[in-house]
């Protein structure tokens, strides 16, 4: 018996010093080692602090950003990311910051970036998501390899142009009760209105509609549960408890919350997909135009009815699919229109030259596919708002999992690459010394001209993932800003605050106090 308990010790012992070593080497010895590498290819970053990184740098930067008044300006960098801003001055363009142990190699180079958003996926992976992170971000968004491959096919599909053009009547009708709304409210010729809250709904209505084919009241539903999970996200993410193994596991009030966030999100999306199924088993078929009703056809319909062979994708992946194409399809428009709808209401002279293209397009008719395809001044003061302020204003990591050379330098396995659209769009030396002036004239000959053919404009990514929902997104925002310049003049209220407000995109924190004047 004595002879068990010692060997017990033993390997016990043994096991706590494997365990002790695995633990040092990941919290230090890694990372040092990570950072000799980078500091010998001329790089240069901040040292490399126990466990944490810069994480705590990071949280004092921003919340020091926050707290400070903004000029009613474009010059947003400093404040919506002051962190990366204040390291660019001091390291350069292409330089490293800590996330944790991680080293994350910060780029803005046009170059560096083609090369990693168009390499095969055998390449490059975007990084492992933290549990945390899948509550919001998750489907296609979040895969790597064949398994995006194979969503990708059966998704896309319905960003054909003529599911697109389909789509249609959907934008219409949404666009039109909100017009009729504001034509209510502005019934004494003008009125004041926060048009950031009025236009998240819109846009939850034109998902609901487009995607689901549910009911505006579920759609706004998963809308509130996103945002209140996003905002718990955000603010978990700027704190150290990150790193603080399994402390998601905490019954604290905000794990319990979100906990309850993501239960609900999940079965309200599950009921849509359950109903959908009873529908098709019956063979009642009365929409077959939505993504919900694609992916049950095109991936999924088999396991549906009990032959589990051969199966496309799961009823869990159905819902991750639609849940981050209904969020995506709420925060990327929505965004997209109120910085249009601000920026408009500070440059009085492009909001007159797109109502006058709009008139000549369209008169006082519905707005068609053909007449939005042949706008010229409203997509380029599209192209200019995504380019000031871009909806993602950070690309989702690419990870190296074994040695690679990207550019200039060679990186070994585990570095993180990130890329940073909303830095490369306000670089003066890639756009010029207007770089932070509202121009949508330097899109006049198209994108390509307006880049000098350099992946310098990535609203939506670049390269083989981008965002399979642009231009959804676009032909939404052209149908959107088409009908409320038909019926309103609009400027900024004098008690509208400038604070663009990064949450998953970027938002006006205070909201975005307009006068409508109806024509």
């Amino acid at each position: 018996m004595r002879e068990i308990l010692q060997a017990f010790v033993v390997i016990a012992i043994l096991l706590l010093i494997q365990w002790t070593w695995k633990v040092f080497n990941w919290i230090w010895l890694k990372p040092k080692k990570l950072e000799k590498c980078l500091r010998e290819q001329g790089l240069k970053g901040s040292s490399y602090k126990f466990l944490f990184g810069d994480i705590k740098e990071m949280i004092d930067y921003m919340n020091a950003a926050r707290t400070k008044p903004m000029e009613l300006s474009h010059q947003i960098v400093p404040r919506v990311m002051p962190f990366l801003h204040d390291n660019v001055q001091k390291y350069g363009k292409t330089h490293f910051t800590w996330i944790g142990p991680n080293p994350r190699v910060n780029i803005v180079d046009p170059d560096m970036i083609r090369g990693i958003l168009s390499s095969k996926f055998d390449h490059f992976e975007k990084r492992a998501l933290t549990p945390l992170e899948k509550k919001l971000i998750t489907g296609l968004a979040s895969y790597n390899g064949e398994k995006w491959t194979n969503h990708r096919r059966i998704i896309n599909p319905a960003f054909h142009l003529e599911k697109l053009k389909m789509m249609l009547p959907a934008f219409h009708t949404s666009c039109l009760e909100m017009v009729d709304k504001w034509h209510k409210l502005v019934a004494n010729e003008s009125c004041e209105l926060d048009v950031w809250p009025e236009l998240q709904n819109l846009a939850t209505d034109v998902i609901s509609r487009t995607a689901f084919s549910s009911c505006f009241e579920e759609g706004r539903r998963i809308f509130q549960l996103h945002s209140e999970m996003a905002k718990h996200i955000i603010r978990h993410l700027y704190t150290c408890h990150m790193f603080v193994p399994g402390y998601r596991f905490l019954p604290t009030k905000i794990n319990r919350r979100m906990k309850e966030l993501s239960r609900e999100m999940r079965s309200i999306l599950r009921n849509m997909i359950l109903n959908r199924e009873k529908v098709m088993k019956a063979g009642q078929v009365q929409n077959n135009n939505d993504l919900l009703w694609l992916l049950l056809m095109e991936s999924n319909i088999q396991e549906m009815f009990g032959n589990t062979k051969n199966v496309g994708i799961t009823i869990d992946e159905i819902i991750d699919e639609c849940n981050i194409f209904f969020h995506a399809g709420q925060d990327v428009p929505s965004s997209l229109l109120v910085w249009t709808m601000i920026c408009l209401s500070m440059h009085q002279d492009w909001q007159q030259k797109a109502r006058e293209e709009v008139s000549q397009v369209f008169g006082g008719q519905r707005p068609e596919f053909e007449g939005l395809n042949n706008l010229k001044i409203v997509p380029m003061i599209l192209n200019e708002v995504l380019r000031l302020y871009p909806p993602a204003v950070l690309l989702q990591e690419r990870v190296t999992y074994k040695e690679m050379q990207v550019g200039k330098f060679i990186f070994p396995p585990g570095v993180q690459l990130s890329m940073l659209p909303l830095l490369v769009h306000h670089d003066s030396e890639l756009w010029g010394k207007d770089a932070e002036k509202f121009n949508p004239a330097r899109f006049a000959e198209g994108i390509s001209k307006a880049t000098k053919n350099e992946v310098s404009f990535l609203p939506f990514s670049w390269g083989p993932r981008i965002c399979i929902g642009q231009n959804f997104a676009l032909i939404e925002a052209k149908m959107v800003i088409s009908m409320i310049l038909q019926h309103f003049t609009f400027e900024l209220s004098p008690t509208y605050v400038h604070a663009p407000h990064l949450v998953i995109t970027l938002n006006p924190k205070h909201g975005a106090q307009i006068i409508l004047h109806q024509i």
